[in-house]
């Protein structure tokens, strides 16, 4: 018989997970085989949590995953409204803790993730720290305006970054990461538009196609970008547990 947590947080959101036209099989005086219970698990066992409250995350997940026969689900879906210190010295490790925090909290496969800017001329900064960069939760144009002055007079052959990306997909009991990387060149001026929880966007020049990474579609972004290389190294687990 499955082990239940009884935390009523938890239990008020496996409520949401399974609806109201699931009835789980240990429920009732019936007892049923190991296939009955497959079966009846079929209605959750496609469905994957992503992870994030970045509402941007969550449409490129979208886009990048649209021909799996699967259902994303969001913590907003789930009234997730809590969060995970990140306190981890790299991507890898505070993407484990996320999705260890989550799979756990809702009992669902879960993909969360890790992911910043790294700047050649600055060592790697400002890395994990890429949204607390200043020494606190800087706004999307603080960290825009702060870059510049960081570059200020340095030459666009001196100017050479990387986007980063650790995915973590916790699936079957077991925890797997996986990398992306974008490279780029940062701008000498943003581009005027700025996409939300986004700030890097409007500086990451990509010379291969001549454009800023924010003036791309979603869609466009997400068949080069560093989360596709991530997720598309997943897709192999994803599709034997999932699909």
């Amino acid at each position: 018989m499955p082990n239940f947590p009884v935390n009523e947080a938890e239990i008020s959101i496996r409520n949401t997970v399974f609806s109201s036209r699931f009835t789980p099989p240990w429920r009732g005086p019936t007892r049923l085989g190991k296939s009955s219970i497959a079966h009846a698990f079929s209605n959750i066992m496609n469905k994957l949590l992503i992870a994030t409250t970045n509402l941007g995350k969550v449409l490129e997940y979208r886009v990048i995953l649209k021909d799996l026969p699967i259902e994303l689900l969001t913590l907003k879906d789930l009234n997730i409204k809590g969060s995970v210190e990140e306190n981890g010295k790299t991507f890898k490790e505070n993407a484990v803790k996320k999705v260890e925090f989550y799979s756990k909290l809702t009992n669902l496969p879960a993909i969360a993730e890790d992911s910043g800017l790294e700047i050649d001329y600055l060592n790697g900064e400002p890395g994990i720290k890429s949204r607390r960069w200043p020494g606190y939760e800087a706004s999307d144009e603080e960290l825009i305006g702060m870059t510049l002055e960081k570059l200020k007079g340095v030459p666009m052959e001196k100017r050479g970054a990387q986007l980063r990306v650790v995915i973590a997909l916790a699936i079957d009991g077991s925890i797997s990461t996986f990398d992306g990387i974008l490279r780029g060149v940062i701008a000498e001026k943003p581009i005027a538009k700025i996409i939300p929880g986004y700030p890097f966007r409007t500086l990451f020049y990509l010379p291969a196609i001549k454009k800023v990474l924010g003036e791309l579609t979603m869609e466009e972004e997400a068949e080069i970008a560093h989360r596709k290389q991530a997720v598309e190294k997943a897709l192999s687990i994803i599709k034997k547990y999932l699909c």
